[in-house]
């Protein structure tokens, strides 16, 4: 990010710094204060709410795809599989063996990044197309692994899914709307804060190496085959830690909770908000849910004033053309995403 007018890098300490100035610390403070006293803000309805928790929990699932895809510079199509195995991990510790919700999300996060450094392996040899198409095959192999193999195996979840129990802490059981929102957004600020601080650190210097030339990195001594199994196994585990918290946030996971599509609209937040930044994974989502909003809201009237023959499916449909048009035009004018226009400004 550029710095503001006036301000100076006389040490590498100071050019590193996340917050330079006093009124980005305050601005981040007042944020922060926001986000947790929004539950009890006299126009903070249920609704709004529900609204805000699936957003920390989507953001946390962009951001791995941003850190994999803006930084490393590798495509993956299975982000919503690898929430999904997060999903089932911390469900079936949290339900069948009785550990902890706290045990088990980091559980979810580990299972989902070992099984993403697997998938990750065939990126030392194809990239592009071909590695789009690898992380793709993840997607089905673990879908239907999570549909029949527990059947297969005689265990007693499979397509039915797993009921996943509410977080608790002690004697205070997070079972309320605004119970489940102070846990995604708790743990979407610590996961947007380690974001930031792999861009910033050695290793997201690697990453952009190997995303600017590959060969160059190599030439220069980078373990390109090491690194981007990183990127794979890190972007996997944000996408566990996701899944995690949806499973508890819904008290129930299963193989249809996270689509094929819901991996493509995530690397479209990602384009939107800016591949390669932090806060532009946060904007990408910000973005989705207040255009799904407006089409929730104004569709159904847009397509009854203008085309009275058009029937319920169409009106359903109008959310994706919606995004896809978007998308679109981002890609058109604007490929840096909302995060390069909020620079400039």
């Amino acid at each position: 990010m550029y710095p503001p007018s006036g301000t100076y890098n006389d040490s590498y300490e100071k050019e590193m710094a996340i917050v330079r100035t006093k009124s980005q610390w305050v601005t981040l403070i007042v944020f922060i204060a926001f986000l947790f006293v929004f539950p009890i803000l006299p126009f903070a309805s249920k609704y709004l709410i529900s609204i805000a928790t699936d957003i920390a929990i989507v953001v946390i699932s962009v951001m791995g795809i941003n850190l994999l895809t803006g930084y490393c510079g590798q495509i993956t199509i299975g982000q919503s599989a690898f929430a999904m195995l997060g999903g089932y991990t911390s469900a079936i510790l949290s339900q069948e063996l009785g550990l902890s919700f706290w045990i088990s999300l980091p559980c979810a996060g580990i299972a989902a990044a070992i099984v993403g450094l697997v998938f990750g392996l065939p990126s030392v040899r194809v990239k592009g197309l071909y590695l789009a198409l690898t992380t793709l095959a993840a997607y089905f192999i673990i879908t239907w692994s999570a549909r029949y193999v527990p059947e297969m195996i005689g265990l007693p979840w499979g397509a039915t899914g797993v009921m996943a129990p509410p977080p608790k802490l002690g004697s205070i059981v997070f079972d309320t709307q605004e119970g489940h929102y102070y846990i995604a957004v708790t743990f979407a600020v610590i996961m947007v804060f380690f974001a930031k601080g792999i861009a910033r650190s050695g290793l997201g210097r690697v990453f952009v190496a190997i995303r600017d030339n590959d060969n160059s990195a190599e030439a220069i001594g980078i373990n390109i085959f090491y690194y981007k199994l990183v990127a794979f196994s890190i972007c996997s585990f944000y996408a566990g830690v996701a899944g995690s918290l949806s499973a508890h946030y819904v008290g129930w996971i299963g193989v249809d909770s996270f689509t094929l599509m819901d991996s493509v609209w995530w690397i479209g937040m990602a384009i939107i908000g800016g591949l390669g930044s932090i806060t532009g994974a946060v904007l990408g989502v910000l973005f989705f849910s207040i255009l799904r909003q407006l089409v929730l809201i104004w569709g159904p009237g847009i397509i009854g004033t203008y085309f009275h023959m058009a029937g319920v499916a169409v009106t359903g449909g109008l959310l994706t053309v919606a995004f896809g048009l978007v998308i679109l035009l981002f890609l058109i004018f604007e490929p840096r995403g909302l995060y390069h226009r909020w620079e400039m400004l």
